[in-house]
């Protein structure tokens, strides 16, 4: 009994917010006009219109305020979410009353920078007591990082509509967004750029065919290709693919100066949108940012590296590591290429502000 006394006493501790809705406006005008009319007439029957009026404002406060009481609300999003991109999460509400149900319930979410921003509103009609209902909802969050807390406003206008009724709860629940990954301007003619180097840089002698070329001094006779020199008139060799298989080394230097915060967001979602594609591509991917190191696909997956740039941040070191292997086609974001030089990545394409710029639609927002 204890326990279903507070459930009924809940929604009168809660803090609840009230609208009043067109429809009660109009409802308390005619209230005005008749409550005036009984008493300047003194009509019997214009009073008793006056208290059946009067009593469904009572009833209408209380069946609304029982029909808020008892509701818990959960939402889930999916394992994997992406900053910017729209996504179905699972909005369920469940009625913990024993004996009554919740009518006209709607469940939004609050806007606001430390949450999700939901499309629209989820409307449960009926909840019967002791159910669970679930509904999909569609959100999105705006920046990468772990969000904690996502405000719900819980609202009814039943059963007149007379007052729409609002409960704010929030949903202390740990959401991890990795950055986005749609590209931006530059981002897609720099990825031909990067095949095309990887290719040239893997080149060697290897057991896959990769092309026909001149002959260079001090190299193996047993690769000369008789036919083509024989066609051209001057010594032809083959050329292989590397045997090993193609790496890419993908290094985040965090030394960044406050300045370039905005850059630095900037070069996480290019690395983030990189590493996705170069990975699906079927390279492997090793992954460095000072300090942290992972090779995909032998010691994770490409979530691991997002679930890393998904809680990065500047921070200042004193040295900079060298390259990790002298074989792999190296690949860096710094805000100091010449710090980067000194430390060993002379062979690495490195992208500074001057190389990658912060769109100015990004750098607005």
């Amino acid at each position: 009994m204890p326990q279903r006394w507070r459930i009924l006493r809940h929604p009168f501790e809660r803090r609840t917010g009230y609208r009043l809705t067109r429809r009660g406006l109009w409802f308390l005008c005619a209230l005005a006009a008749i409550a005036l009319g009984a008493v300047m007439s003194a009509n019997n029957l214009l009073f008793l219109v006056l208290a059946a009026m009067l009593g469904m404002l009572l009833v209408s406060g209380l069946l609304g305020s029982l029909s808020l009481a008892g509701l818990e609300v959960d939402f889930e999003a999916p394992a994997h979410v992406f900053a910017g991109r729209i996504f179905a999460g699972q909005m369920r509400v469940r009625n913990v009353k024993w004996l009554l149900p919740s009518f006209s319930i709607r469940v939004e979410g609050i806007q606001s920078e430390e949450g999700a921003c939901f499309e629209s509103a989820v409307y449960f009609p009926l909840i019967p007591p002791g159910t669970t209902l679930q509904r999909s909802a569609e959100a999105r969050f705006v920046r990468r990082g772990a969000y904690r807390e996502n405000g719900f406003a819980i609202s009814t206008s039943f059963p007149f509509g007379f007052l729409r009724r609002t409960a704010r709860v929030t949903l202390l629940r740990e959401t991890l967004v990795y950055p986005p990954l749609d590209p931006l301007p530059g981002f897609e003619e720099m990825l031909p750029a990067i095949a095309e180097e990887m290719e040239a840089y893997y080149r060697g002698l290897g057991r896959d065919f990769y092309r026909i070329r001149p002959y260079e001094a001090m190299e193996s006779a047993r690769h000369v290709d008789w036919k083509a020199t024989a066609h051209v008139g001057s010594l032809e060799v083959r050329e292989f693919a590397r045997e090993q298989e193609q790496t890419v080394e993908l290094f985040l230097d965090r030394d960044v100066p406050p300045a370039l915060d905005a850059w630095f967001e900037h070069a996480v979602h290019c690395c983030a949108f990189l590493a996705w594609r170069l990975a699906g591509g079927g390279a492997s991917v090793h992954f460095r940012s000072n300090g942290y190191s992972l090779r995909q696909p032998e010691e994770g997956d490409i979530y691991a590296i997002l679930r890393y740039l998904a809680l990065v941040y500047p921070q200042a070191s004193a040295a900079v590591e060298g390259p990790a292997e002298e074989t792999t086609y190296k690949l860096a974001f710094t805000a100091s290429p010449e710090r980067l030089r000194q430390a060993g990545w002379m062979e690495a394409r490195l992208l500074s502000p001057r190389e990658l710029p912060v769109p100015v639609e990004k750098r607005a927002s």
